[in-house]
């Protein structure tokens, strides 16, 4: 059987020291910020872009370069690894096809390696939590036909919940009109928005008020585990630096369920340009989304 790696992109939003210890591939997805492209040799902290964005900046995003991705599976080609890549959610960056087209690519100029490519409908460190099982089932001897197959079986099974503090965002995005934003933030409104089963940002309800609204991604949570409550492994929390909130929905879930392990992280910038300062998602495994 041969060795295999798992790769991913930027928008996973995993720790750093999981990326080193784990040796997972990394494809960047990109921003632009005053005419300068971060995301590859430059890079802001989390707090820089999002001051940034505070003092009114409006960065804009860009998938995964294509030279990239054909030089990192090249190289892991090269070294005679097969490749496992898990990729943020097709539809909502044009990065999956990119590497689609990558690895047919390698795959026709190393006609021995395996390049395995997944959509896995989904973002941020909830991408990150499907990149995790996989590097599991990787130590406990899965092959990588076996590791591919349990993920494309279990997506379903990961599930995101997100609510934004600053409406006009999502307005930029392209999620809600202008009114509605103008309207929304007048009135205080929060919206939930959720990933669905193919992968897209959707609106799922709007409450009043920032920690009524941070109270019911963790209700809605609760609701759609199903049989995951019994035995929860992971629970991960994502933000756009708003630390204090994300230790608020820590501790709103510690008090209501045993869960062995929770992981906080920023929301990286190439999706933070979306959600911007203030957002706060919890990913978890469900029954349904």
């Amino acid at each position: 059987m041969r060795d295999f790696v798992i790769t991913t992109d930027s928008n996973s939003d995993l720790p750093e020291e999981y990326i080193t210890e784990n040796q997972i591939g990394i494809i960047p997805h990109y921003y632009d910020l005053d005419g300068i492209t971060y995301g590859d040799e430059i890079n802001l902290t989390p707090k820089q872009f999002y001051d940034k964005m505070r003092e009114g900046k409006m960065p804009t995003t860009m998938a995964s370069n294509p030279a990239v991705i054909l030089d990192t599976f090249r190289k892991y080609a090269g070294d005679g690894l097969d490749i496992l890549h898990l990729s943020f959610s097709a539809a909502l960056s044009g990065g999956c096809s990119n590497v689609m087209a990558g690895g047919r690519e390698v795959a026709e100029e190393y006609k021995e390696s395996n390049i395995i490519v997944i959509d896995t409908c989904n973002v941020s460190l909830c991408q990150g939590m499907i990149v995790m099982k996989a590097v599991e089932l990787k130590k406990a001897g899965k092959s990588i036909e076996e590791v591919a197959q349990w993920i494309r079986d279990h997506l379903q099974n990961f599930c995101v919940q997100f609510t934004v503090d600053d409406l006009f965002h999502l307005n930029r995005g392209g999620r809600i009109s202008k009114t509605t934003a103008i309207m929304g933030t007048v009135i205080n409104v929060k919206p939930i928005l959720y990933v669905n089963e193919e992968g897209a940002l959707l609106p799922l309800s709007k409450v009043r008020g920032r920690k009524r609204a941070l109270s019911t991604i963790v209700d809605n949570m609760e609701e759609r585990m199903g049989a995951f409550k019994d035995n929860i492994e992971l629970i991960c929390i994502v933000h756009g630096d708003s630390m204090e909130d994300a230790r608020y929905v820590e501790e709103l879930i510690k008090s209501r369920f045993q869960p062995k392990n929770i992981i906080i992280n920023t929301i990286s910038p190439s999706i933070g340009a979306h959600s911007g300062p203030g957002a706060i998602g919890i990913c978890f495994m469900g029954e349904r989304k």
